[in-house]
């Protein structure tokens, strides 16, 4: 199960740890990056994570990939950073957010949604005794990662419909079409959703 088109299949090692495994590395190696709070140790940190992508076998495009939108946030953050506190904290934050960012895509890519569901499910069985169901601690979880792509294509079926009236200055007029999309699919959502018994 690929919603979002992030899991990539493969056979190596990183693939076959349980997700909870992955997620108490990752809390674990963030945690530690921030107490630690070193320019060199954060920036070797982005570096090796870097290492692991191909390791892993993703290969470096699925690399550039997940590093590709953080990087002009980290030149704006480097640059402010820099004339606010200097070089070495400018490193510092963004070593550690690149490093977080870069593992962060390195468990979701190597780990199935299905598998992210069932260990959230687990996690909210403790929740019962408070009436907490866990199936439908899964459900909204697989509802929500099942919305983002829905929304981002409704998006850009109202995009490609006004660029194909010839409209171009007014952007904020996508709006009602994309909401009365997404109104729709909800209500089909809905309707399936009741038609199987859930409510």
């Amino acid at each position: 199960m690929s919603v979002l088109g992030l899991y990539v299949p493969g056979d190596t090692v990183v693939y076959r740890l349980p997700a909870g495994a992955k997620l108490l590395v990752l809390l674990a190696a963030v945690t530690g990056l921030l107490l630690v709070a070193d320019p060199w140790v954060a920036v070797g940190a982005t570096a090796a994570v870097a290492v692991l992508y191909p390791v892993c076998g993703l290969g470096v495009r699925r690399l550039w990939e997940t590093l590709r939108p953080l990087l002009p946030f980290l030149v704006l953050i480097a640059a402010v950073q820099t004339l606010t506190e200097g070089w070495e904290v400018a490193a510092r934050v963004c070593g550690q957010l690149g490093a977080a960012v870069l593992l962060a895509g390195l468990v979701t890519a190597t780990t199935r949604v299905t598998a992210m569901l069932a260990l959230f499910e687990r996690l909210a069985r403790p929740l019962r005794v408070f009436g907490v169901r866990p199936d439908r601690v899964a459900l909204v979880l697989a509802m929500t990662i099942r919305c983002v792509p829905m929304v981002a294509r409704a998006w850009q079926t109202a995009r490609e419909s006004y660029v194909a009236r010839g409209l171009r200055r007014r952007p904020h007029r996508m709006v009602v079409p994309v909401v009365v999309n997404l109104l729709r699919s909800a209500e089909a959502l809905g309707e399936a959703m009741s038609a199987r018994g859930l409510d």
